[in-house]
C-alpha cells in the first residue's frame, strides 16, 4: 500500500461517478485488508486543499452488482487510509412524488429490505461481540455540510428522509413498489445501508447524498423503470454530484468533529478485553485498539 498522508476525507462513488476530476496531485493506492480487496484501488488526490480519497463503489468500469460489492473490505480500507468522514453518492429512485427525477435528496433514515445472509453489515463476530447505537444513522454534521454544498449546484435539494435498500440487482415489481411507499419510505437504492452501518462501527462519520434518476415503477407517467431513462437522468446528476461534493469537502473544513460518530465503540463493545481471540483482535486492530485495556 502507497502512503496517503492526511487523508481525513472519503468519498464513494455510485452508479456514474467513477471519478473527481477536480482531484489534483493524484496517485492511486491499493490498501489490503484482512475482508479482501475494496471495490478498486483509491484515488488519492487534494479537493479544495484537501486531502480525498475516493472510491468508485461498483469499481471501475462498473463491474460489481451491489450485492457483490465488498462493503467491509471499503469501510475497513478508508479507517486504514485515516478516513474520519466518508461523504457517499448514490442513484436512487422515487417512492415519493416531492422527490423528482434530477433533485438530491439526504436522507437521515435507513430501512433494510437486503438478504443478510448475503451481505456482511457488521465487522463483528469471531468471538467479539458488539451492539452499535443505530438509531438515527447518518451524522448530522455531515448532513448539514451537504445540505448547504447542495446550494452551490442548481438542484432542488431536500434534507430527511428514508432510504429503503433493496437486494437489486433488478428494479421493483409494481406490488413492492406501492408496499413501500405505503410504509411511508422515501427513495430506494441498493447499497447504502451496509456502508452506513459499517461507518458506525468504524467510528466514521457518514451521509448520503442521493441522486434522483426516475419514479421507480409505482408512477402512473412512469409504468416501468426504462433503463435508458435512468441513464440520461444518471448522467446529467453526476456532474450536479461533484459539485456539491466539491462543495461539501470545502465546507468540512471549517468545522469541527464535534458528532458522537469518533466514539460509537465506546460502550458497544459487550466482549471484555481479555477474552477477545487473539486472530480477531489482529483482524479488527484499526477499529478497536484503543478499547483494548
Amino acid at each position: 500500500m502507497s502512503t496517503a498522508a492526511g487523508v481525513r476525507v472519503g468519498i464513494i462513488g455510485g452508479s456514474g461517478l467513477y471519478q473527481m476530476p477536480e482531484l489534483t496531485a493524484i496517485e492511486e493506492v491499493k490498501v489490503d485488508t484482512p475482508f479482501g480487496p475494496p471495490s478498486d484501488a483509491f484515488i488519492v488526490g487534494t479537493l479544495e486543499g484537501e486531502r480525498v480519497a475516493f472510491l468508485p463503489r461498483h469499481g471501475r468500469g462498473h463491474r460489481l452488482t451491489p450485492t457483490e460489492v465488498p462493503f467491509r473490505a471499503n469501510i475497513y480500507a478508508m479507517k486504514l487510509l485515516g478516513v474520519e468522514s466518508i461523504l457517499s453518492a448514490s442513484a436512487v429512485g422515487s417512492l415519493q412524488e416531492q422527490y423528482a427525477p434530477l433533485d438530491m435528496v439526504i436522507p437521515d433514515q435507513f430501512f433494510d429490505r437486503t438478504r443478510g445472509r448475503v451481505r456482511e453489515s457488521t465487522f463483528f463476530g469471531e468471538g467479539i461481540v458488539a451492539h452499535v447505537s443505530f438509531a438515527h444513522p447518518v451524522c448530522g454534521r455531515l448532513g448539514d455540510v451537504l445540505q448547504e454544498a447542495c446550494g452551490a449546484a442548481d438542484v432542488k435539494a431536500h434534507r430527511g428522509g428514508t432510504y429503503l435498500c433493496m437486494e437489486g440487482p433488478a428494479f421493483s415489481t409494481v406490488a413492492e413498489s406501492n408496499v413501500y411507499r405505503s410504509w411511508g419510505m422515501d427513495i430506494i437504492g441498493m447499497t447504502n445501508l451496509q456502508e452506513a452501518k459499517l461507518a458506525r462501527e468504524a467510528e466514521i462519520c457518514y451521509a448520503t447524498l442521493a441522486l434522483v434518476t426516475d419514479y421507480d415503477c409505482w408512477h402512473p407517467g412512469h409504468d416501468a423503470v426504462s433503463v435508458e431513462t435512468v441513464v440520461e437522468y444518471l448522467n446529467k446528476n453526476v456532474r450536479n454530484a461533484q459539485i456539491i461534493l466539491r462543495e461539501a469537502v470545502k465546507g468540512m473544513q471549517s468545522g469541527e468533529r464535534s458528532c458522537k460518530c469518533g466514539s460509537a465503540l465506546q460502550h458497544a463493545i459487550f466482549t471484555a478485553p481479555n477474552l477477545w481471540p487473539e486472530a480477531t483482535m489482529k483482524k479488527l486492530e484499526v477499529i478497536i485498539k484503543k478499547y483494548a485495556s
